[in-house]
């Protein structure tokens, strides 16, 4: 049964004037806007771009913090949910393009669970991406060549450590984008499944390119 629900993002605005580029994040499992946004927060040069991280419609509470949380979606009614994810982000943008219009660039940034419904939304994007950076989490096995490479260029992390994201999924991920043309910038780090020191200045690297 389809029903109506709302979501939640947070908003950064740097501190000059005139149209930013855009800088988009999506949380893993079990956070909040708020903690892709203070990643995004970490990345050298991220003071030049309109922050924006969205929140994953699935709320729950995190009973140890006492805070709440969410996710992007389980394994019940995964199919729904991901349509459902996808209006929702359509519709964020949306705004925020209307609101804040003429960004030069648009960069998606997703860490963990936030990775695949990073590169689901630059296949449902009706309008190009300029890259994405992605760490800890995998390329959704139900895309096809030609709707990942939609992504154009992409920033691809991992911790040689990672227990969820592991070196053989890292490699197959790097692969697969390079067989849809996609210029990737495989980054391996000494760490687990963290958005490290490593991930902060590779991305601020990469968005100094996209500005270039």
């Amino acid at each position: 049964m389809a029903t109506g629900t709302h979501g939640r993002y947070l908003l950064e605005t740097p501190p000059a004037a005139g149209p930013a580029p855009l800088l988009i994040g999506f949380h893993g499992y079990g956070e909040g806007a708020e903690a892709q946004l203070d990643r995004m927060r970490r990345i050298p040069g991220a003071d030049r771009w309109l922050l924006v991280s969205i929140q994953g419609l699935h709320r729950f509470y995190n009973r140890r913090a006492n805070e709440v949380v969410a996710s992007w979606m389980t394994r019940q009614d995964r199919a729904l949910a991901i349509a459902d994810n996808l209006a929702y982000v359509a519709a964020v943008l949306d705004r925020v393009r209307r609101d804040y219009p003429g960004a030069p660039r648009t960069v998606f940034s997703g860490f963990s669970q936030g990775v695949a419904m990073t590169f689901r939304a630059i296949a449902a994007s009706p309008v190009p991406i300029d890259g994405v950076i992605a760490a800890g989490g995998d390329v959704p096995p139900e895309l096809d060549a030609a709707v990942v490479g939609r992504a154009r260029t992409a920033l691809v992390c991992h911790g040689t450590r990672d227990e969820w994201y592991t070196s053989e999924v890292f490699e197959r991920d790097v692969r697969r984008l390079r067989e849809a043309h996609v210029t990737v910038q495989p980054v391996e780090f000494d760490g687990g499944h963290e958005w490290s020191d490593a991930v902060v200045q590779a991305a601020g690297a990469f968005l100094r390119e996209r500005l270039e």
